[in-house]
């Protein structure tokens, strides 16, 4: 009879936690901080998202904050780390699932610290700026996109990889907005 009594607590807490994760990114308030830290928006091009062309991927799908190579990148979001490796032209990555299903992507990172399922809060580092992936050769940054799991078929154009759009939100204006 032991071993039954800690059954239903276990489910109870599965359930909780799948409830949790479902909901938490509607929950928490969607406020960004400029993940590399002491830059400002004068580190980026504010016309550099959907900006064409642009190497492999013809569009480019967020901002390139420029640093020194080993400046902290931080999590510019509360968040739960859902991915960190090597991922092709990115390098090396850090990927955290925010408020509104957004995944907030880190790319050509020096190294990571962050710990997959772990949570963030804004400020939390992830990682330091480098040129990993196709940023090799390059000044040192950090491209930081923003995904929105959910499409948003208002923002989809007629422009090259318009459609793609509705899943890509502007990384400076939610930014600059926080």
């Amino acid at each position: 009879m032991s071993d039954a009594t800690p059954r239903p607590r276990r489910c109870r807490r599965l359930l909780f936690l799948l409830l949790a994760l479902l909901l938490l990114p509607f929950a928490v308030p969607e406020r960004a901080q400029i993940p590399v830290q002491g830059a400002t928006s004068r580190d980026w091009n504010p016309q550099s998202f959907w900006y064409e062309p642009w190497g492999q991927s013809g569009v480019h799908k967020g901002i390139d904050v420029f640093a020194p190579r080993g400046r902290e990148v931080r999590s510019s979001t509360w968040g739960i780390v859902v991915y960190r490796g090597q991922l092709g032209i990115g390098g090396k990555v850090v990927a955290v699932l925010g408020p509104k299903w957004r995944l907030h992507y880190y790319a050509h990172l020096d190294e990571s610290s962050a710990k997959p399922l772990s949570a963030v809060a804004p400020g939390s580092r992830l990682g330091s700026v480098g040129t990993s992936g196709n940023a090799a050769g390059k000044p040192p940054h950090l491209h930081y996109a923003i995904l929105s799991l959910l499409p948003r078929p208002w923002q989809a154009t007629a422009a090259t990889q318009g459609w793609k759009r509705m899943f890509f939100v502007d990384p400076g204006k939610l930014l600059a907005a926080g």
